[in-house]
Order: C-alpha cells, then structure tokens, then sequence
C-alpha cells in the first residue's frame, strides 16, 4: 500500500514511555510561554520586545504572539500519543483549534509582520518564507485528516509541528549569535551595533526553522512508513 492509503498508526504497547518526553516538552513550551507572553498580555507597545515597523505593528504583533502560543500549547496536544489514542475526539477537535485558532491566524499575522520586520532584509525573508511554509504544511496536514489519509497527515502535522516550536530553538540560538560575533563589532561590524543585531537576527531566523524542519524530515526518513508497516 501507498503511503496515502487510510491507515491509523499502530497502537504503542507500552503508552507510559510518551511520558518521557512529553513532560519535559511541555514544561518548555510553559516556561517559554511564562517568559514571552506578558509584555504582549499587558497590551503596552511600551513593554514590545520589537519595535515598531508601522503604526499597527504592536497590534499584529500581540496577535501573533497569542495565536501562536495558542499552536504551541495545542500542538503538544497533538502530537501527545496517548491522547491520540485514548481520547481521539479531544485529538480532533484540538486539532481544528491548533489550525483555525492557532497556526491560520499566527502564520497570516507573520506574513505582514514579517514583511516589515525591523531587524534587516534577511530577516524579513526568512521571516516570510517560514510563515509561507508554516501555512502550507498545516494546511496539507488539514486536508489529508479531512481526506482521511492518516498516513499522510501525521507526516504534514510532525513537519507543522516542528516549525511551531522553532521558535524556542531561534531564542536559543540568538545569544549563542550574540556571544560569537559580539568580538567582532569592531572589525567585521566597522563598530555598527545594528549591523551586528541584524546579523544575529538572520542566523536565528534561518538555522531555527530549517534546522528544525530538517530534524523532522529526518526523523521522519527513520520511522517505518504505512506502507512498511501495512506489509
């Protein structure tokens, strides 16, 4: 059979070793969310950790803080086996809340932000793309669940799922940025901090979420297939 055939994932024999590694996800995304979603709570532009591009910048900006936090929390939901496989109806409906309240209206909040993000036009292009490419997959993954193609939905939703939480890897990868080329604001930078901010805002942006894509893709290539398991 084909990958696209209608087939759910096996049933996990031992559904306590999900813990293992779902726990520790979810107290990241927590503790992501604890240090990152108060100033945009406080509907202060003052307390923006970007500035403003254009005059609604800040309010687009909240928005795609808070539908995209709401994508984080979901996705975990999501991608949480024992959910999938006890409570399928929960599975399906926070499913549609990830998609329609989560990833839809953070990724089209990311196109305008992104396109007028003050941190340089690299930046801006990744900023774009990633937005274009988180909008896709998710809604490939929609369509195959809605077709039933399971198969083939569960690999679009880990790729969705991927760059969703991309944005914790790019906090990570910043001051790492920060700590290598700082040293070389005289020399390389000619003493311009905004050549340097905009330099560590375009390596994050990139090697967030292609690394992160990446790591799923290749996760992906190492599970059996439907079709190996089918046979």
């Amino acid at each position: 059979m084909t990958a696209g055939t209608d087939l759910r994932p096996p049933r996990a024999t031992k559904p306590s070793k999900s813990w293992s590694w779902v726990t520790p996800l979810g107290l990241l995304v927590v503790a992501f969310l604890a240090y990152s979603l108060p100033p945009y709570l406080a509907f202060d532009p003052a307390q923006s950790r970007v500035p403003a591009s254009f005059g609604a910048h800040y309010w687009f900006l909240v928005g795609h803080v808070v539908f995209g936090s709401i994508a984080m929390v979901t996705a975990v939901l999501q991608i949480w086996p024992w959910i999938r496989r006890r409570y399928p109806t929960l599975h399906r409906y926070s499913g549609r809340v990830y998609v329609f309240a989560g990833v839809l209206p953070s990724g089209l909040m990311a196109l305008t932000i992104g396109a007028a993000s003050p941190f340089g036009p690299a930046t801006r292009a990744s900023d774009v793309l990633l937005a274009v490419v988180w909008l896709g997959v998710t809604g490939a993954g929609y369509r195959a669940a809605r077709e039933r193609r399971f198969g083939d939905h569960r690999r679009w939703m880990i790729r969705s799922f991927a760059l969703t939480m991309s944005i914790i890897l790019n906090r990570l990868i910043a001051p790492l940025a920060v700590m290598f080329l700082e040293p070389q604001v005289p020399t390389t930078f000619g003493g311009s901090e905004i050549a340097l901010m905009q330099s560590v805002s375009a390596i994050a942006a990139w090697v967030s979420w292609t690394l992160a894509l990446m790591g799923a893709q290749l996760w992906l290539d190492r599970k059996p297939t439907s079709a190996k398991i089918a046979r």
